[in-house]
């Protein structure tokens, strides 16, 4: 059992409930996620099962994006609606003031990630010593925010919607604190919902109730998508014979007899390696320095 299930995470229930779920359901514990969301965030939450945890940290695509409300005039410890209330503030900001000021946090901007997060400073998860109130020093990080757009204003109840498309490591909770705090205001997320994860989106999943119905009805295994699902924005190159079985076995192939691999001459990312009759076999890099194609990870395995 391979392959990748992509859920509409529902509130209220972390990403490691949502494992622990898939894990009854399937009937195997070999079952992993790939981009935590915080309880209360809903959205695509990619589940990968069996041979397909090994994708979770080499995945191409880690960009996300997400629906985010957040409401002016009040701060929380927690940077969300969850949290205890810090400071309350009057709001004199307009929908024109919050569109302005979105216009300085497109592109690559440098973050402070907040304490109540599962970043590990000196081996304490930042949450952990947060929840004991403690709170220590961090450093800003660069991030980057491809898009953002205003998607609704309420400048009666200071309530704004924004679109997000961000680089792995964003926090939403903290660029809409930092919104407020840039309009001299403070902001709270009010809600988050991930419309997109890992090249899939909202479209690509089904909900908890869906997928517990399919899995009393036996067919919750149809819905996996196969591993190489994630990796068709890589090059390809295909192996067939003892070039395929050597792949397999974990040996390195000389690049100068892979004639598919002179169209790729200098490329140093990470390749997408196919076998006879279309099977995805694994992922690989071209040591062009020593003239060897080594293997990243193994997807497909020699029977017998």
């Amino acid at each position: 059992m391979d392959g990748i299930i992509i859920l509409d995470k529902p509130e209220d229930f972390t990403s490691f409930d949502m494992v622990a779920k898939m894990r009854r359901l399937l009937g195997t514990r070999k079952v992993g996620h790939a981009g935590t969301l915080d309880p209360m965030a809903t959205g695509v939450l990619p589940i990968f099962v069996g041979r397909a945890t090994k994708c979770c940290d080499i995945l191409p695509n880690q960009n996300k994006r997400y629906t985010a409300t957040f409401q002016l005039g009040y701060t929380t410890d927690t940077l969300d609606a969850t949290g205890r209330v810090l400071t309350r503030t009057e709001v004199s900001a307009t929908k024109e003031d919050v569109e302005k000021a979105l216009e300085s946090f497109r592109g690559e901007i440098m973050q402070l990630p907040p304490m109540y997060s599962a970043i590990q400073i000196n081996g304490k998860r930042l949450y952990d010593l947060a929840r004991q109130g403690i709170e220590i020093e961090r450093e800003k990080r660069p991030v980057t925010i491809t898009e953002l757009n205003l998607l609704s204003a309420d400048d009666t109840q200071h309530i704004y919607q924004i679109d997000v498309a961000c680089s792995k490591g964003t926090y939403i909770r903290t660029l809409c604190a930092d919104i407020g705090e840039a309009l001299g205001c403070g902001a709270t997320m009010t809600a988050l919902r991930r419309t997109e994860a890992a090249g899939f989106s909202i479209a690509d999943s089904i909900t908890l109730e869906e997928a517990e119905k399919l899995s009393e009805e036996g067919t919750l295994t149809e819905r996996l998508l196969p591993i190489r699902t994630v990796f068709e924005s890589l090059p390809a190159l295909h192996l067939a014979g003892r070039q395929q079985t050597l792949f397999q076995n974990g040996v390195k192939l000389d690049l100068a007899r892979l004639n598919e691999m002179k169209t790729m001459q200098g490329y140093t990312g990470d390749i997408r390696v196919m076998g006879e009759d279309d099977v995805f076999l694994g992922i690989s890099v071209a040591d062009w320095e020593n003239g060897e194609l080594k293997m990243k990870k193994l997807f497909s395995i020699l029977e017998g």
